[in-house]
């Protein structure tokens, strides 16, 4: 079996089309439901290598999940696999609570061009489903609305918000500016050991299922279903292992 054909079987996609939206949705939206968004490896120690290989073998051989630089990277990789064009990006997430921005870097999206450019993201957490098309694209699906917001087009950038009770929230900032691998390098460095890195705080995994979200923690999983959550506790490490293994067919 090619690598690129497991890669498929691991997302549970049982043929090969040629690029198209409808096409980039399905993988877009079997990739969220089959590869979880995890930082074991951060809270591990083990170094994250941002290169094809390493990147791919980690989620389709060792049937891991990862954080964004991981899972876009691997993405991305199957995508021009497939014959897509597509671009790593960097985006700035935005802090509602101290409102400012992280740096340039801190998130790695992915742009695939297709009638016109259509941003896709599978390493954000709970983000939209769907490929969004620029300059100001709509989806919604069960996790929630989002747009894209262009904030200076004659500048390249653009926000990309979701709908809360209260109004439209930013998530993060982005531009349509190609990347290469090394461009990342210091912020996944950062993530990884710096000391105000929130993967460094606790273990955590998150995949999306049909009808919302499940997040394992070291002491609960949350199970959320359209707007209802229910937090369900761990009573000790062999259940965690079970949940782990049955939620989010991984192992660590």
């Amino acid at each position: 079996m090619t690598k690129l054909q497991a890669y498929l079987d691991r997302i549970h996609i049982t043929h090969m089309e040629p690029p198209s939206l409808a096409y980039l949705a399905k993988l877009q939206a079997h990739h969220l439901l089959a590869v979880p968004f995890e930082n074991f490896s951060v809270m591990q120690n083990e170094p994250v290598v941002l290169n094809d290989q390493w990147l791919v073998d980690k989620v389709v051989v060792r049937r891991r999940g990862g954080f964004c630089y991981e899972l876009n990277g691997a993405f991305g990789w199957l995508l021009r696999e497939l014959g897509f064009a597509v671009s790593r990006i960097s985006a700035r997430a935005y802090h509602a609570e101290s409102d400012h921005f992280s740096p340039e870097f801190d998130h790695m999206a992915l742009l695939v061009q297709l009638d016109k450019p259509y941003l896709v993201d599978v390493g954000f957490g709970e983000l939209a489903r769907q490929p969004m098309a620029l300059p100001d694209g709509t989806t919604e699906d069960v996790g929630g609305r989002y747009r894209i917001l262009p904030i200076n087009p004659s500048h390249d950038e653009y926000h990309l918000q979701k709908w809360q009770p209260d109004g439209w929230c930013t998530q993060y900032s982005f531009t349509t500016e190609a990347h290469e691998f090394p461009a990342y390098g210091p912020m996944c460095e950062y993530h990884q050991n710096g000391p105000n890195s929130s993967f460094k705080t606790q273990a955590f995994c998150t995949i999306a299922t049909t009808t919302g979200r499940l997040t394992l923690s070291p002491d609960s999983l949350t199970i959320t279903t359209g707007e209802h959550k229910e937090k369900v506790p761990i009573t000790s490490p062999a259940q965690y292992s079970t949940w782990l293994d049955e939620h989010f067919g991984m192992r660590v």
